[in-house]
């Protein structure tokens, strides 16, 4: 597992340099420890750190605070303050900057530790949520759908049905099977294309590929999939309109 670095902002170079030991000892690394605002930007357009551990009152132009909003403007880089006897005033102009954390100085290894692994997990929290986001994503004509470590584009045409199988899909098309994990519903509200239908709790159909229409169920590549009669009826006047 690669380690995570961070970044140190921290003006009282004794108590940086304090940080910077013990981080190393918790097994993260340090990428270095900076006291002025000023020099921020530059070292993180050099390389990025997973984290920044930044005291809210620096010296100079630019306290803590100003120089988490400076830095927002170009990164998404989680943020742990470290303070000492923040204020209200401060702490709401702290709490605006959606920090990961507040270590309150004096800290102990303990309460450093804790807010970094709390802030590792909820990092880790974050890009969960955004591959779940990009399982699905549609086009005009196709969709790309997640298929372990890589995306597979899919025509829409060449989608037969989709069955849902709990918290996964299967969609069926021509040549190949493809298995998705995603709820049919989440799947619906995505694919809102015209060729595409609900037609059963568990089943999403193309109707370009219908064979048969029977009284309870409809057939496509020879799979007969069941269908009430008033989503017939919505068949119906679809494919009329079609």
């Amino acid at each position: 597992m690669e380690k995570i670095n961070i970044l140190v902002v921290e003006d009282e170079m004794i108590i940086g340099a304090n940080i910077a030991l013990q981080l190393t000892n918790l097994g993260y690394q340090v990428m270095g420890v900076i006291p002025r605002a000023e020099e921020v930007l530059p070292q993180i357009r050099q390389n990025v750190p997973d984290i920044i551990l930044l005291d809210i009152y620096l010296k100079g132009d630019l306290d803590g605070i100003e120089l988490a909003h400076t830095i927002q403007k170009e990164y998404n880089i989680p943020i742990i303050y470290l303070t000492a006897n923040a204020d209200e005033v401060h702490f709401n102009r702290a709490k605006a900057t959606n920090p990961y954390a507040f270590i309150s100085k004096p800290f102990k290894k303990l309460d450093l530790q804790h807010a970094i692994e709390l802030s590792i997990l909820r990092i880790e929290e974050e890009k969960k949520k955004e591959i779940e986001e990009l399982e699905t994503f549609v086009m005009s004509d196709s969709i790309f759908v997640r298929s372990y470590d890589k995306m597979i584009k899919i025509n829409i045409n060449d989608i037969l049905y989709i069955e849902a199988e709990r918290n996964y899909c299967k969609i069926h098309c021509k040549e190949k099977e493809t298995l998705i994990v995603s709820t049919l519903k989440d799947l619906e509200e995505k694919l809102s294309v015209k060729n595409l239908m609900r037609i059963h709790r568990s089943f999403i159909i193309n109707m370009h590929h219908i064979d048969e229409i029977a009284t309870s169920h409809l057939v496509i590549a020879k799979k007969a999939i069941p269908v009430s009669q008033e989503l017939k009826k919505q068949l119906l006047l679809h494919i009329q309109k079609v």
